[in-house]
C-alpha cells in the first residue's frame, strides 16, 4: 500500500491517558497525599489543555530521502517543572543515559515507530517521518501522560496510586497514536467520535506492546496501562479491551466504568461526552475481531483499522456505526468476502453496533 499522505490536521487536542473522571474521584480521597496529587494533576491538565501548540496544516517537517524510514527521537527533562519541552537529554542515536525514565521514553518512541513502519509502511505518526518528541519528569507528583498536538509528556506519578508513566510501553504507544489520528482521520474529541479517537489510541497502543513482545492475539493481555498502578491498588490497568469494566475496583480509585456494549453506553457531559468511558465499546469490538482471526493482531485486524484511519472516508464527527461500516468496507476491499469480513461483522454485532 502506498504510504498515507498526511491530511491537514485541523484540530489537535490535549489527550491524556488517565481520564478526568478518575482524577476527580481521587481528588476527594481521604488520603491527603493522594487527593493533593490528583488536584495538582487536574490543575496541570487544565492549564495544558488551554495552552498548547497548534501546528498549522502543511508544517510537518520535510526530511531528506536518506532520513526516511528511521525514527527521529528527542527526549527532554522538565526537572519537575512545567515549561515544555525542557532540557534535551537524549537525541536519536545517543547512548543510554543514567536515567531509566529517559531511556524508557526513548525506547517506547522507537517501539511505536517500529510498529507503524514495519506493520503498515507508515513513516512515523504523520506518514512522512515526523520527529518524535517526549518530555519526562513533568511537574511534581504529576499523575498523567499526554499528547498536546506536538509532543508527548510524561509524569512520574505520585507513588501512591500511579508509578512512572513511561513504565507501560502501551501508554507511550497510546499517546503517540493520538498524533496518528490527528494527521489522518482527525476524529473530533467529543462524544462518539471522541470515544473512537480514544479507542484508536488504545488499539494501536496495545498493538505496540504486542509487536514489541512478539505476542499473538491469544497471548496478549489486552490491558492498557498494566504496571502503572502502585502495588497497593486493587486493579490491573487503566482499561481492559478484553473485558471492559474490569480493569480496577479499588476503594480509592472506584470501579472501572467502561461499558462493553451499546446497551450500557454512558451519556454524560463530563470528559467531552465520556470519551474515555465509551471507548470500551469499540475497544471490545477490536479485541473480538482480532482474537477471532487469531495470529498477530496487527496483521489483519490491525491492518483493517489502519486502512479505515488512512482511507479518507471517515468524517471527523464519525459515530460508532459509521466507523463500524468503514471497517467492513475496508475488510472487503483488502481481503474480499472471507473470514476477515465475517470476524469484523461478528465483532460489531457482539457489542451492539450496527454496520449498515
Amino acid at each position: 500500500m502506498t504510504p498515507h499522505t498526511p491530511a491537514a490536521h485541523r484540530s489537535p487536542v490535549f489527550c491524556s491517558i488517565v481520564p478526568p473522571h478518575l482524577l476527580e474521584h481521587l481528588a476527594h480521597s481521604d488520603n491527603p497525599a493522594v487527593a493533593a496529587a490528583a488536584r495538582r494533576t487536574l490543575i496541570a491538565d487544565a492549564s495544558a489543555r488551554t495552552f498548547r501548540v497548534l501546528p498549522l496544516p502543511g508544517t510537518a517537517p520535510t526530511l531528506a530521502p536518506a532520513e526516511a524510514g528511521r525514527p527521529h527521537r528527542t527526549v527532554y527533562d522538565c526537572a519537575r517543572g512545567t515549561d515544555l519541552p525542557g532540557t534535551k537529554v537524549r537525541g536519536e542515536g545517543d547512548e543510554a543515559t543514567g536515567d531509566a525514565t529517559v531511556n524508557r521514553a526513548y525506547a517506547g518512541l522507537g517501539a511505536t515507530f517500529d510498529l507503524f513502519l514495519n506493520a503498515f509502511g507508515h513513516d512515523s505518526m504523520d506518514g512522512s517521518g515526523l520527529p518524535l518528541l517526549a518530555s519526562v519528569h513533568y511537574d511534581e507528583n504529576y499523575g498523567n501522560a499526554f499528547w498536546n498536538g506536538e509532543q508527548m509528556v510524561f509524569g512520574d506519578g505520585d507513588d501512591e496510586i500511579f508509578l512512572d508513566f513511561t513504565l507501560p510501553v502501551d501508554v507511550i504507544g497510546h499517546e503517540l497514536a493520538h498524533g496518528f489520528t490527528q494527521y489522518t482521520a482527525n476524529l473530533e474529541y467529543f462524544s462518539q467520535s471522541g470515544a473512537l479517537n480514544e479507542s484508536v489510541s488504545d488499539v494501536f497502543g496495545s498493538l505496540v506492546k504486542q509487536y514489541a513482545r512478539g505476542q499473538s492475539a491469544d497471548r496478549a493481555d489486552w490491558l492498557i496501562g498494566e504496571g502503572l498502578f502502585h502495588p497497593n491498588v486493587e486493579g490491573t490497568a487503566l482499561r481492559s479491551m478484553k473485558a471492559p469494566g474490569t480493569a480496577y475496583d479499588d476503594d480509592v480509585l472506584g470501579k472501572d466504568p467502561q461499558p462493553g456494549h451499546m446497551d450500557d453506553y454512558v451519556r454524560t457531559g463530563r470528559d467531552n461526552g465520556g470519551v474515555h468511558i465509551n471507548s470500551g465499546i469499540p475497544n471490545h469490538a477490536f479485541y473480538l475481531a482480532a482474537t477471532e482471526l487469531g495470529g498477530n493482531a496487527w496483521e489483519r485486524a490491525g491492518q483493517i483499522w489502519y486502512d479505515v484511519m488512512t482511507g479518507g472516508t471517515l468524517t471527523p464527527e464519525a459515530r460508532f456505526s459509521e466507523f463500524a461500516a468503514a471497517t467492513v468496507a475496508a475488510a472487503r476491499a483488502r481481503y474480499g468476502d472471507g473470514e476477515e469480513i465475517q470476524a469484523v461483522l461478528k465483532a460489531w454485532s457482539a457489542v451492539g453496533v450496527p454496520t449498515d
